[in-house]
């Protein structure tokens, strides 16, 4: 049963001190490096937003935090974050980059987010994970990364409805808001909810 790791968001923009940091945000590379090579297929995930992005409070001159309302979908309104091509939107530096096999771009499309690895918020537009898992004949999923109530959150959702088995390296994620609330809901969801020294 082949197994993949999908390490998310860890990139600048999300480190302590940049626009959207998560706290703690910074100590995960080095503990994802320790563990990286025990997995036949690494992939990675960025938030690649176009300027302007939907998610952006700056967009439609609201404060960060507020909600707008987009196509009828209720948007989180965030710093400006992971703008494609800058520094900020860089995978860590201090992640071990020869270890990734593959790259998963979202939040591309400007008038839709996309919190999941698999597909937008809409649930509409495949980022293109689900179809790379398959040709590499993957069965079996964990996850680390960033944040744990948001992107690693919906990510394991849309992969439990998929099907996947998937177990979440609670040690190796850090949440903006309430983690255990996120991780109770991917209990609920079917995933297993690990710690690295399991691996």
């Amino acid at each position: 049963m082949t197994r993949a790791l999908l390490i998310v968001d860890l990139q600048n923009d999300f480190m302590p001190g940049g626009p959207l940091g998560v706290k703690g945000g910074d100590g995960l590379a080095p503990l994802i490096n320790t563990f990286m090579e025990k997995f036949p297929v690494v992939i990675a995930t960025q938030d690649w937003h176009p300027q302007r992005h939907v998610s952006f409070a700056s967009t439609h001159q609201k404060k960060v935090g507020e909600t707008v309302e987009v196509n009828g979908r209720e948007q989180e309104l965030w710093p400006d974050h992971c703008v494609e091509r800058t520094p900020g939107s860089n995978i860590v530096k201090e992640l071990e980059r020869d270890g990734i096999h593959h790259y998963i771009y979202k939040g591309t499309d400007r008038m839709i987010d996309s919190y999941s690895a698999f597909f937008d918020n809409g649930g509409i537009k495949s980022t293109g994970l689900d179809t790379l898992l398959k040709q590499k004949g993957v069965r079996e999923l964990y996850i680390a990364g960033l944040a744990t109530d948001f992107c690693v959150l919906y990510s394991v959702l849309d992969a439990r409805k998929l099907g996947y088995p998937i177990s979440v390296i609670k040690d190796a994620c850090r949440a903006i808001g309430d983690g255990e609330k996120a991780l109770k809901r991917m209990k609920e969801a079917g995933a297993n909810i690990i710690s690295s020294a399991d691996l």
